[in-house]
């Protein structure tokens, strides 16, 4: 059994700075955890705890029911790969993966069982007496995971293992990965700042916020019913729209047109006392060019302006400004500032504010040219200006 839990940990450092902050987890045996977010959130701080190399301030953490927050890297029986390959350059492929076997003083006969045998799994049969000067990129960093693998731990930790690859290898790195992690089914924690990856590798994935997890899920969960406006920024590519809107009655009021609160929504929605400020989020992908989409119900359709098209071959990304104000919410402020503006379609200039549209590559769209574009309202989702929170999450 390989349960990893943290029960209320804390990581404080001297200058009083907390980089993660009262963290409750529990990663279950053989799950695939993602730990994702910016730059500083506290995901790397919480691994390398998880791996001993970071004292606990706090808390507890258990891995297969043992406290472990005293016990050295070595003794808690797992592997970390890293973001750098941290290979032998002297020595092969063979003698790398083995390295740590052959450190425990395991008989020679059985190391070389393990190191073919992993080298099967990861397809470095053939490379198993090169150096890792003569290798590519990507294959080094299957050798890294070798040299785990062979140890046959409790637990797989990876700090953003594909992070120095270029972006075609690191997609095809990230099926390899997924591949044997389920090959293998042993309990592993993966932490990146690439919210692709974290959708695609995981089995449930944390994103975290300035040390403190903002929401654990399914990655599904995650982007059709995110908790709060951090999240709903952070999962999605490109990111989801933010509008400032108002609720009033049955009706909501954004920019570019009234919507009646559709009924998915409406059995979702928290009780107000009458008409409320809120900020609207939409997903790009869930607009279209109204001509290719047609007359069908449920539809907001509206005339934009389009400022820039992206083609990506198959779709276009469309990019219009709306004459609105977001500047009200201090959240859409703090998540702009965590995300990165360039990661963050809500900025336009003064009173205007930019919407991208992910549209059918059939489209006519054109910069600088007028078109009518259709939202789907049902996915419209809402959040309060004031704390950020879902007001229609479930």
């Amino acid at each position: 059994m390989a349960e990893i839990q943290l029960d209320g940990i804390w990581k404080r450092y001297p200058d009083g700075f907390e980089a993660v902050k009262n963290m409750d987890l529990t990663i279950n045996d053989g799950e695939f955890m993602i730990l994702v977010g910016p730059s500083g959130c506290g995901k790397s701080t919480a691994l390398r705890m998880i791996a001993g190399l970071e004292d606990i301030t706090e808390g507890d953490l258990l891995i297969g029911g043992e406290r472990v927050n005293d016990l050295e890297p070595r003794d808690r029986d797992i592997a970390m790969v890293f973001q750098n390959y941290a290979l032998y350059p002297h020595m092969s492929v063979r003698d790398n993966m083995g390295f740590a076997l052959k450190l425990a003083k395991v008989p020679n006969s059985e190391i070389n069982s393990k190191v073919e045998e992993a080298a099967k799994i990861l397809d470095l049969t053939q490379h198993l007496e090169r150096k890792p000067a003569n290798l590519s990129g990507g294959q080094r960093q299957r050798v890294a995971m070798g040299r785990a693998i062979v140890r046959d731990p409790k637990s797989f930790l990876m700090d953003e293992p594909l992070s120095n690859l270029d972006a075609k290898l690191r997609v095809q790195m990230r099926t390899e990965v997924a591949r044997i992690q389920s090959r293998l089914n042993v309990t592993t924690v993966y932490v990146t700042h690439d919210q692709t990856e974290a959708l695609t590798l995981g089995d449930r994935v944390a994103v975290m916020r300035a040390g403190i997890i903002q929401q654990v899920d399914h990655p599904k969960v995650l982007y059709d019913d995110p908790l709060n406006l951090f999240v709903a920024g952070f999962i999605g590519s490109p990111s989801m729209n933010f509008l400032p809107g108002r609720l009033e009655g049955e009706t909501i009021r954004l920019p570019f047109g009234d919507v009646p609160i559709p009924h998915r929504l409406r059995s979702k929605l928290k009780a107000s006392g009458g008409a409320q400020d809120i900020i609207a989020g939409m997903r790009p992908e869930h607009f279209e060019d109204a001509a290719i989409e047609g007359d069908v119900p449920g539809l907001l359709k509206f005339r934009a302006k389009v400022a820039v098209v992206e083609s990506m071959g198959s779709e276009l990304y469309a990019y219009f400004d709306v004459e609105t104000k977001v500047g009200d919410s201090a959240e859409l402020a703090e998540l702009a500032k965590d995300a990165g503006l360039e990661d963050l379609p809500t900025h336009g200039s003064g009173d205007q504010t930019q919407v991208v549209a992910r549209l059918d590559a059939a489209s006519k769209a054109a910069a600088g040219e007028e078109i009518d574009l259709v939202l789907e309202t049902e996915e419209i989702k809402l959040f309060d200006p004031g704390t950020g929170k879902s007001l229609t999450a479930g």
